[in-house]
């Protein structure tokens, strides 16, 4: 447990999972970035190069470290790659698609590999009560575009080593990011503090009370750097819906936790927001 962490994978190359690896590539790790479609590796090598070449028009690094950062990350559809110190999980909201891979990384790593998820919903204890080992099961919670956001959530179940805890956090700093101990309930810290801000948004939409560039108007105007539906299309609409449920369901069905029937329909229509190109807005 006292190795320093060099070498991580990441099973799932969206949004979040080519965030998370242009970050960790560029704090000197050594990434495997696992997706089990080709388009989505392909996707995120392109984010990924895009996030990079962003930072050296920012000033923040220079073109030879843009292009030693890239090469630290290797894009595979190859399943076994994925061993080293760290995992990172971060594909969909649903338990049991988290529940198969854990099982699947633990049983391809040592048992001082620490596995760690993404969620930003899901109880590690649930994660950690059906996974090998579970005290080194811990939440990872980065926050998109994980590349620029700073925020970072360390999620502690009752099972968690606090060494485990207390590696992965300093692993976070050395990111850059700005890493927060948090205990395992529903929706962390600031998804439970922010879920009002989207769910009443669309209850606002939902009774007709004013449409959606009004309320994100309203909330820019009243000192948000980005109003709900914006952000929402930002996220992932689907994203946003799944955590919505899952918080509904730990909350035991309490009803301003209640998902929105809106971004339901949304999500089963493919308007996933920028990422598909539309949502509640349309993008190019």
């Amino acid at each position: 447990m006292k190795k320093e962490i060099r070498k991580i994978g990441i099973a799932g190359a969206g949004t979040m999972g080519s965030g998370i690896a242009t970050v960790a590539a560029l704090a000197g790790l050594e990434v495997q970035l696992y997706d089990i479609r080709s388009e989505a590796l392909d996707h995120a090598a392109a984010t990924v190069l895009k996030n990079l070449s962003g930072a050296v028009k920012r000033g923040k690094i220079s073109e030879e470290a843009k292009d030693q950062a890239f090469h630290r990350i290797a894009f595979t559809g190859e399943f076994s790659k994925l061993t080293g110190e760290l995992m990172i999980e971060a594909i969909l909201e649903k338990f049991e698609l988290k529940k198969e891979l854990f099982q699947k990384l633990a049983a391809q790593n040592s048992p001082d590999c620490i596995l760690s998820s993404n969620t930003s919903s899901i109880p590690i204890t649930r994660i950690a009560a059906v996974t090998p080992h579970p005290e080194r099961v811990v939440g990872l919670h980065f926050f998109n575009p994980p590349h620029i956001m700073k925020l970072v959530e360390v999620i502690s179940a009752p099972q968690t080593d606090p060494k485990v805890a207390d590696r992965v956090k300093a692993l976070a700093e050395r990111m850059g990011k700005r890493a927060v101990h948090v205990k395992d309930a529903p929706g962390f810290i600031v998804n439970r503090v922010a879920r009002p801000y989207y769910l009443e948004a669309l209850k606002m939409l939902e009774e007709g009370i004013a449409n959606t560039a009004a309320i994100d108007r309203l909330m820019t105007a009243s000192g948000f750097k980005m109003g709900p539906f914006r952000l929402m299309d930002l996220i992932g609409i689907d994203s946003n819906h799944y955590t919505s449920c899952s918080m509904y369901e730990s909350f035991f069905y309490e009803a301003r936790f209640r998902p929105s029937r809106i971004q339901q329909q949304m999500t089963e229509a493919g308007k996933h927001g920028r990422k598909s190109g539309e949502g509640f807005y349309k993008y190019d």
